[in-house]
């Protein structure tokens, strides 16, 4: 079986210039890369959640990921700038396109009641944003060693310019979206 980056070149290319009339191959939009983040919004009071992140994150994605901080202070949450809230891994070339095939095939057919992914998670430039409540849908995470439940958003970035090449680009490679 060829992979989703073999897949894209040999038979979604072809498909995307004729359907969407392409003159050349460098207009075709195409994902420049995948972005998995946590919010660690407790990481303020708990240091030890970063530590949690930390350890669930790699075995996702299998890269390292990087802390994010904070840009500004904000009293009402007693947060000040610099302080670490998050964690995120970006994604590129061949571990991304293993990332979207993977999250295709295995994390999303485990979700309990699945009907497809919402279709209105674009940001109106054909990048796609999609949240999960829980780590532990990732076959790779053990239940039984995780400290916490989190929840992780994956973010799709593409050189489309629109939505709906976005969407089409992302429905040839397999992604499920919702009917509705």
């Amino acid at each position: 079986m060829a992979g989703l980056k073999e897949r894209y070149k040999q038979e979604i290319v072809p498909r995307l210039m004729e359907m969407r009339g392409y003159k050349n191959i460098m207009e075709v939009p195409r994902v420049e890369k995948v972005i998995v983040s946590i919010g660690l919004g407790e990481a303020i009071a708990n240091a030890k959640a970063l530590e949690g992140a930390e350890k669930d994150l790699p075995i996702i994605t299998g890269q390292k990921p990087i802390i994010t901080r904070s840009k500004r202070s904000i009293a009402n949450f007693k947060l000040r700038e610099g302080m670490p809230i998050g964690m995120k891994v970006t994604l590129r070339r061949g571990r991304m396109y293993d990332f979207i095939e993977r999250l295709v095939n295995v994390v999303l057919p485990r979700i309990r009641e699945f009907h497809g992914i919402p279709r209105n998670s674009f940001d109106g430039r054909g990048n796609y944003s999609l949240g999960f409540k829980e780590q532990t849908i990732f076959p790779e995470i053990e239940f039984d060693k995780i400290d916490k439940v989190r929840g992780l958003e994956v973010t799709i970035v593409t050189t489309a310019r629109t939505d709906e090449d976005g969407r089409l680009l992302l429905e040839l490679m397999g992604v499920p979206f919702s009917k509705d």
